[in-house]
């Protein structure tokens, strides 16, 4: 996070004694990203923040990639995946698409979900509907349609849907943050990033969950971790002696927020920007960026719609959440599709959209784009709602059956 917060009650100095109201002995915990040397936090606990009474395996839902080979350009559809809306955002995510630095989950929550925690990176996850609140060991997020809430590694929370939320999570094997030239030398976000300090809302007050001696069973906490599974993943169940949202008060520049994508200010120009000006975060390997409703290039020869383009370094893929999204039209790309455009295909419009948005001076679009520097591979997910005519569609759904292209 790229500024100083101060919740609840801390005390005046470091790593000093802080005591409540009765006198008793607050227990100091520090958060800190890359071994003591970036950003951190203080917390300070009423229980013993460490005391585990018992661990057991977490068997984690279907981690398990297919590569992309033979090599093909994708379109994934969500909505084939809504069948039910009685799963938490935990337990009930299902994987699209991975690779060694990202996984992209879907999964549509209606239920509470377990305690959790990832502890392999930090998780963005993007609000497609929905509204709720995300409890915290920091404090409690409320969340609606359109956020982006943003989790640091470790932090333990739990999701409470109030409606029903369709949640795209980008799980990171690393941090999530704001891109770099962005922000000042010292963190501040500058004059022409596309947002500032003011849209991100991160906890106000700590949950300080009462604590005393833990009824017989404890509080369970699921645990994502580095291991031998599938993706280098593995689950536990750790179980522990006090709440893990005893915390009265903490301090620093690590903390989870949202992050709506209407306070997004785009960045346009005279002739067609590229996709770098959409960028809202970055992670290890892998950025986010986001397409919002905006005016379009104003230069009186503009080709409003992106011209094609090779992917010569990165896979990409666009989550189409709202809209009318001109480039794809024709090609089955509807609102909750996923398109992915990978390394070494060279993608573009629908070659009837380039005429067609000649003269445009605003697109209605909003969708979800993440370039990964790796090659992804499909999980069970995205198998199980793909459209198999998606790669013939700039050939006008034409596919050759014969080698002589018969």
């Amino acid at each position: 996070m790229a500024y100083y917060r101060q919740v609840g009650a801390v005390p005046p100095k470091r790593h000093i004694q802080h005591r409540d109201d009765a006198g008793t002995l607050l227990y100091e915990e520090l958060m800190g990203e890359e071994g003591f040397s970036s950003d951190s936090s203080l917390l300070y606990h009423r229980g013993v923040p460490s005391a585990i009474i018992d661990s057991q395996v977490w068997e984690l839902p279907d981690q398990g990639t297919t590569p992309n080979h033979p090599l093909r350009p994708r379109h994934l559809r969500l909505p084939d995946l809504r069948e039910s809306d009685r799963a938490d955002a935990v337990t009930g995510r299902r994987l699209l698409l991975g690779n060694g630095d990202v996984r992209i989950a879907y999964v549509v929550a209606a239920e509470v979900s377990p305690y959790y925690r990832n502890a392999v990176g930090d998780e963005c996850v993007y609000v497609e509907a929905g509204s709720g609140t995300v409890e915290t060991v920091f404090g409690a997020l409320s969340y609606r349609t359109g956020d982006y809430v943003v989790v640091p590694r470790a932090t333990t929370h739990r999701w409470l849907p109030s409606q029903p939320s369709r949640l795209y999570a980008v799980e990171a094997n690393s941090h999530v943050h704001p891109p770099k030239r962005y922000l000042s030398r010292f963190g501040q976000l500058l004059e022409h990033a596309p947002y500032s300090e003011r849209d991100l809302h991160g906890p106000t007050d700590p949950l300080a969950v009462p604590t005393g001696p833990a009824d017989e069973g404890g509080v369970d906490v699921l645990v994502k971790h580095r291991g031998s599974g599938p993706g280098g993943i593995v689950g536990s169940r750790l179980t522990y002696a006090t709440h893990p949202f005893d915390v009265v008060g903490w301090d620093g520049c690590l903390y989870p927020y949202t992050f709506n994508v209407e306070d997004y200010m785009p960045i346009t120009g005279k002739v067609h920007q590229p996709p770098p000006v959409h960028q809202v975060f970055e992670g290890g390997n892998f950025v986010i960026c986001n397409f919002v409703p905006r005016k379009v290039d104003y230069h009186e020869l503009a080709v409003p719609v992106p011209y094609y383009h090779s992917n010569v370094d990165s896979d990409e893929v666009m989550f189409y959440v709202g809209g009318d999204y001109e480039a794809r039209k024709g090609s089955g790309i509807g609102i909750g599709s996923i398109s992915l455009h990978p390394g070494g295909h060279a993608h573009g419009p629908q070659p009837a959209a380039i005429e067609a948005s000649l003269g445009a001076e605003y697109f209605d679009e909003l969708a979800v784009m993440v370039d990964t520097f790796r090659p992804l591979e499909l999980g069970e997910a995205g198998l199980a709602c793909e459209d198999p005519a998606y790669a013939w569609s700039w050939a006008g759904g034409r596919r050759a059956t014969e080698p002589d292209g018969r």
